[in-house]
């Protein structure tokens, strides 16, 4: 399981994506997402706009990855 940390509130799901190099484009990660291979706290995920919070887990490709806040950056 890798961590990701972020730095605001949420962080859109497609954003992930590209974020943790899943997917290089937006629109690999919109053919991912419809093609229900992207779960989301153990759920198939279908919107690539879904809000990604701390403590969500992510699963694509056999990888989980954990959305964590990263608190020194925002204060």
């Amino acid at each position: 399981m890798e961590v990701v940390k972020i730095q605001t509130e949420y962080i859109k799901l497609a954003q992930l994506l590209k974020y943790t190099s899943v997917v290089s484009s937006g629109v690999e990660a919109k053919w991912l997402i419809q093609d229900g291979k992207v779960k989301v706290n153990g759920e198939v995920a279908t919107e690539r706009g879904k809000k990604i919070r701390h403590g969500d887990k992510v699963e694509v490709a056999g990888e989980i990855y954990k959305v964590s806040l990263n608190e020194e950056k925002i204060r």
